[in-house]
């Protein structure tokens, strides 16, 4: 697979919206990127399975709960790698976990996220895997907005790694 064949899946998708829109960090934005669109088409999943696992090498899959979720699933069938799913925030009933699924204390996991913006999601989920003794030292991403992502993540040890940027997508879209 391409960069080109993702970005054409991701447009075919209509997950490239312009327009005005308000960004779950606060700030407003001329486009969107829809993650629920790309993240339930199945070809785009098949895309996003492939090209994460060409990406990766000996780590564990962690996911950010909710919306990485299909996506490292689809990555741990491709690549036959066990996930666990990091959340935002324990629950208060069950098991209690932030962490679900098995993680042993030393493992190195690489933290798969559907879309970067200030990167503070999956910041705060290399924070939990780092708590619960995982060795986490990059994330991957569908789609870097290139918005500071790179940079905060930086500071905390963490390398960025992206299939597609805003650059990339965004390319011949807008006119």
């Amino acid at each position: 697979m391409t960069n080109d064949e993702l970005i054409a899946a991701l447009r075919d998708a209509d997950a490239v919206k312009f327009g005005e829109f308000e960004l779950s960090h606060g700030g407003t934005s001329e486009y969107y990127v829809d993650k629920y669109l790309f993240e339930t088409d199945p070809h785009c999943l098949d895309l996003i399975a492939e090209a994460f696992a060409a990406e990766l090498t000996e780590e564990k899959l962690a996911g950010v709960a909710l919306g990485a979720v299909p996506l490292v699933a689809v990555t741990s069938v491709e690549t036959g790698k066990p996930y666990v799913i990091a959340r935002k925030q324990a629950k208060e009933y069950g098991t209690g976990n932030r962490i679900e699924g098995r993680l042993a204390d030393g493992e190195e996991v690489v933290v798969l996220e559907d879309i970067a913006t200030t990167g503070k999601s999956a910041l705060d989920a290399v924070e939990a895997l780092r708590e619960a003794g995982a060795v986490v030292d990059r994330v991957c991403v569908v789609v870097d907005r290139q918005e500071g992502a790179a940079e905060r993540l930086a500071e905390a040890d963490v390398a960025l790694d992206a299939l597609v940027t805003a650059e990339d997508l965004l390319a011949d879209e807008s006119n």
